[in-house]
C-alpha cells in the first residue's frame, strides 16, 4: 500500500500558487545564488544538454539556464505564472519552451540530461512523477531538487517564526523532511546534498513583507484582507528595527540535493 503524503501537501494547498495574489508576490522572493547554477551545470554530463524544470513558477531557474544549455522545457500548471514568466528577462529566449500543465500530465521524452524541481516537488504526486522522470533521463541524467531557501538565518527569525502558525491558512502543516519521505517510499536515491555559501542580499521592507505572500499558507486571496493586513503589520514591527533607510540586508542560502529516482545505480564522486 502506498504511504499517504503529509496532509499539508494536499492539492488544495498546492493550488494556491495559481492565486492572483501569489503570482503577483512571487517576484519578491530572493533570487537563487549563482552557486546553484554552477552546481547544476556540473551535473549535466550527457549531450545534448537538455534540461527539464518541473513546477517552474516564474521560471527563474529556466530563464537563467537558457543561455547555458541547448534547450530548457519548463512546466507549470498555472497559466498566470507562465504568462508573467514570458515577460521577464530571458522569458522569450529561443532555448526555452513553456508548457502549461501539471508535472503528472507532462509528455516526458527520454532525453533530459538534468531534471530540476526547485521548491516544487513536494506538491507533486511522487508515485507518478518520479517514475516518469526516471524514464525521461539520459544515461547519466540526474534529478536536482532545490529543497528550499533558508529563511531562518535572518536575525529577526526568532521573533517572526511564531507568527507563521498563527496566520497561515494551511492548518495541517507539520514539519517534515522531503528526502526522508521519498526514501521511505523507495522513490529517490540521494547522491549529494549541499547548502550554498551565504550571499548578501538587499531588499526593501515592503518587498520582504510581500515575499511572504508567495509562500504556502499566505495567499492574500485565502487569508482575507483583515488577516493579511494584521500579518503584514506584525512583520513590519519586527523587521523595521533591522532596516536601514527602508531596506533590509540579509544572506541568501539554498539547500540543494541531487540523485536519481528509484532503480538506477548512483554515480560515485562529488560534483566539483
Amino acid at each position: 500500500m502506498d504511504l499517504p503524503k503529509p496532509k499539508h501537501l494536499a492539492p488544495k494547498y498546492g493550488s494556491q500558487f495559481s492565486d492572483p495574489s501569489v503570482v503577483s508576490a512571487y517576484r519578491f522572493r530572493p533570487p537563487y545564488p549563482d552557486e546553484v547554477y554552477g552546481l547544476f551545470e556540473g551535473l549535466i554530463v550527457d549531450t545534448p544538454r537538455i534540461v527539464l524544470e518541473l513546477g517552474c513558477g516564474l521560471g527563474e531557474m529556466t530563464r537563467c539556464l537558457a543561455a547555458r544549455v541547448e534547450r530548457v522545457d519548463a512546466v507549470d500548471p498555472s497559466h498566470a505564472m507562465l504568462a508573467m514568466a514570458r515577460t521577464l528577462p530571458g522569458g522569450a529566449h529561443r532555448h526555452v519552451h513553456w508548457f502549461c500543465c501539471k508535472a503528472e500530465d507532462f509528455a516526458y521524452g527520454p532525453e533530459y540530461a538534468l531534471v530540476i524541481a526547485a521548491e516544487s516537488l513536494h506538491w507533486m504526486d511522487w508515485q507518478r512523477v518520479l517514475p516518469a522522470v526516471r524514464a525521461s533521463l539520459s544515461p547519466s541524467g540526474r534529478l536536482a531538487i532545490i529543497l528550499g531557501r533558508r529563511l531562518d538565518t535572518v536575525p529577526w527569525w526568532d521573533a517572526l517564526h511564531p507568527l507563521i502558525p498563527l496566520y497561515s491558512t494551511n492548518r495541517d502543516f507539520k514539519p517534515y523532511d522531503l528526502l526522508e519521505e521519498l526514501a521511505r517510499r523507495h522513490l529517490f536515491q540521494l547522491e549529494g546534498r549541499a547548502t550554498t555559501t551565504p550571499v548578501p542580499f538587499s531588499q526593501s521592507v515592503d518587498a520582504y513583507i510581500e515575499s511572504w505572500h508567495s509562500r504556502n499558507g499566505f495567499s492574500r486571496d485565502r487569508m482575507g484582507t483583515w488577516r493579511a493586513v494584521a500579518f503584514d503589520e506584525r512583520i513590519r514591527d519586527i523587521i523595521t528595527p533591522y532596516a536601514h533607510e527602508g531596506f533590509l540586508r540579509y544572506d541568501i542560502q539554498v539547500e540543494v540535493a541531487w540523485g536519481v529516482p528509484d532503480g538506477r545505480q548512483p554515480r560515485s564522486g562529488n560534483v566539483e
